[in-house]
């Protein structure tokens, strides 16, 4: 009797909880993919029961693709004009709140890219050279950006493979697809990649600042879990995280 009463009292208790989990849909960009994935188990040690579902890919194509209906919750972009150009169009149910700033850098696994310059990129010898795709990726734009402030664009131009977002861009150079590429710092600062290859930081006055924003979307107005989320971004352990992996928080200055 005392263990049938133990059960129901168990039962009623995860119906209870259930009942008042919430879920949350997360875009964001390729670049925070090991960070975002920190912050969100530190975020559920309070959440237990909360469900959070992060896609990661391109800033440009989820932006378009929120344009377009699609279901996400909150919505973090590596270029910041995208959600604001969502707040814009009533597709926002917050304000842009600016998060960090990213960094780009050489990155390689088969030459020692923490001897590298972009002048380095020219040799004949270096065929392959991946950065993200310019036309709906920020750090692809900033690639490009850089090439052209060193004025070697020209001669790399016919080197260049271009991958869907950041993460995809490391992949080429992971499987030996491009001899190097351009990529997130904060990707390159992740102990797997770490492992395989070093990087040369490129200097920020070579390109645009790569400012980094998210909004909470208009779908998810009234979802409270997408509220505290916003939230805990400002929080204390979800700022140690992002400048672990290398994001320059706002009003931190860049170091060079």
């Amino acid at each position: 009797m005392r263990l049938t009463k133990t059960l129901l009292l168990a039962t009623t208790l995860l119906l209870s909880l259930s009942a008042h989990a919430e879920k949350i849909s997360i875009a964001a960009a390729a670049d925070l993919k090991f960070a975002m994935d920190e912050i969100v188990t530190a975020f559920k040690k309070t959440h237990p029961t909360d469900e959070i579902t992060v896609i990661y890919g391109s800033s440009g194509k989820f932006h378009t693709q929120i344009q377009q209906g699609a279901p996400y919750d909150l919505y973090f972009s590596a270029d910041i004009d995208f959600p604001r150009a969502l707040v814009k169009e009533g597709l926002a149910a917050s304000d842009v709140r600016p998060y960090a700033f990213g960094r780009i850098v050489l990155w390689s696994t088969r030459l020692d890219a923490t001897r590298m310059t972009l002048q380095s990129l020219t040799d004949p010898a270096i065929t392959r050279i991946a950065i993200a795709n310019p036309q709906h990726a920020p750090y692809g734009k900033r690639a490009e950006e850089a090439l052209r402030s060193a004025k070697i664009w020209d001669q790399v131009e016919p080197k260049l493979v271009y991958g869907e977002n950041i993460a995809h861009t490391a992949q080429f150079v992971q499987t030996g697809n491009a001899q190097v590429g351009i990529i997130a710092l904060s990707l390159a600062l992740n102990p797997e990649l770490a492992s395989q290859g070093g990087y040369w930081l490129i200097p920020d006055d070579l390109h645009e600042p790569l400012e980094q924003g998210f909004i909470i979307t208009e779908r998810a107005a009234g979802n409270a879990l997408a509220r505290s989320f916003a939230d805990y971004m400002d929080s204390p352990e979800a700022r140690r995280i992002m400048t672990h992996y290398g994001f320059v928080l706002p009003g931190e200055a860049l170091e060079p």
